[in-house]
């Protein structure tokens, strides 16, 4: 039997939900995003008219499309919407995975003899629609890679359906840039040699395409020929990530602490972006030498930037750590998790800011997590103690 899967894409999130709360908004051209310096977020159709899209700076955009209004952003309105979006799916899907805020994966695979899995699709938007008022788009396929790219291309057109004997057709014209994992740089190098479309890529050797762009080569080609056997992995909600250091020696030695709290920080919050987390709640943790322990915390605006946290977990400590005595563990835990990326969250951050994020977690992903770090924390090497616990509350 072959898969039926659903990839569900909530048309300009970001935008659709301010307009809801904001109905002046409607039919104007919209940036979210924040400060002069900063980056796009997300942009309304009217503003992608004139050439906005994300990751654009805000001083470009704004160039292209001056009549636009700039909105700094508020995650917290969008998680509150994305969670209620989940619940929807979840009390109808039989298997649901939430890729990120406003993205969706379903395997309904079988439903077709009883329902018409297209039709069953069509009625879980229309609900959505109407108990939101958020517009979305989907594409129903055999796995999530067609569907996805059937997404994107639906949003030009309308939902669509590509069953398997249409999978190669369907692909076949479309730009290699369809192709997700195929970033810039593939683009570019494959370009040079004249491939192009993605029917050009899946008749290349698979062997010379994963000479030129290394292990995944392999994944591209596949996923140009409509391969992808990735399951959909059912959703569960992560409530915190969190790790703790102890020491061999009590220690009341400041910028030791400072440097491994700070190094804490950087693995925690490369794991957020690793596994598309934004935290809104910093919590420190101490044990004296007598083993008396306290915590204190702060909320703050959704965010898996190491300067931000970083900033944020020293303030703690410094107001927690006020009996002069040693210290024999430190911990620092982020909690109150929604699904997001560094490039939606960071509103007041820089063109610089998000390219060097990017480069650097390459590097970690590819070499290891001390592959590359800050100078402040590049000390912090953690015991096996202090691995991050993965806690699902």
């Amino acid at each position: 039997m072959a898969r039926a899967i659903v990839h569900m894409d909530m048309n300009t999130f970001f935008v659709s939900c301010e307009r809801l709360t904001n109905s002046q908004l409607e039919g104007i051209p919209l940036i979210i995003g924040g400060g002069d310096r900063g980056v796009v977020a997300s942009c309304s159709y009217e503003a992608r008219h004139f050439g906005v899209h994300s990751a654009m700076p805000i001083s470009m955009a704004l160039k292209l499309c001056p009549q636009a209004k700039v909105l700094k952003g508020d995650m917290e309105l969008y998680s509150k919407f994305s969670h209620t979006i989940t619940e929807i799916i979840q009390e109808k899907a039989p298997v649901v995975e939430k890729a990120s805020i406003d993205e969706f994966y379903l395997d309904i695979t079988g439903m077709d003899k009883f329902y018409g899995s297209y039709k069953w699709t069509d009625e879980l938007a229309r609900t959505i629609t109407k108990e939101t008022g958020l517009p979305l788009t989907f594409a129903l396929s055999v796995n999530k890679t067609v569907s996805k790219i059937g997404t994107g291309e639906g949003k030009q057109k309308q939902n669509l359906e590509i069953p398997e004997h249409l999978v190669k057709p369907f692909l076949n014209p479309l730009s290699i840039k369809k192709i997700p994992q195929v970033g810039n740089v593939t683009f570019q190098l494959l370009s040079r040699i004249g491939i192009r479309t993605i029917q050009t890529l899946s008749e290349m050797p698979a062997e010379v395409l994963q000479q030129m762009i290394g292990k995944n080569g392999i994944d591209i080609w596949k996923k140009a020929n409509g391969i992808d056997n990735t399951p959909v992995e059912p959703y569960t909600e992560r409530k915190s990530i969190s790790t703790e250091h102890t020491f061999t020696q009590d220690t009341i030695d400041l910028i030791k602490l400072k440097t491994i709290l700070t190094g804490m920080v950087e693995k925690l919050a490369f794991q957020l972006r690793s596994e598309q987390w934004l935290t809104s709640t910093v919590v420190v943790k101490i044990r004296y030498a007598n083993f008396d322990t306290e915590t204190k915390q702060c909320k703050i605006a959704y965010t898996s930037a190491d300067h931000i946290l970083t900033k944020n977990v020293i303030e703690l400590f410094d107001k927690l750590f006020q009996r002069r005595m040693r210290l024999r563990l430190i911990g620092i835990r982020f909690s109150g998790l929604v699904r997001g990326t560094y490039q939606i969250n960071l509103f007041e951050d820089t063109e610089e800011m998000l390219a060097l994020y990017e480069a650097m977690d390459k590097m970690k992903s590819r070499y290891g997590f001390d592959a590359v770090m800050r100078c402040a924390g590049a000390s912090f090497k953690p015991n096996t103690k202090a691995e991050i616990l993965k806690r699902k509350l």
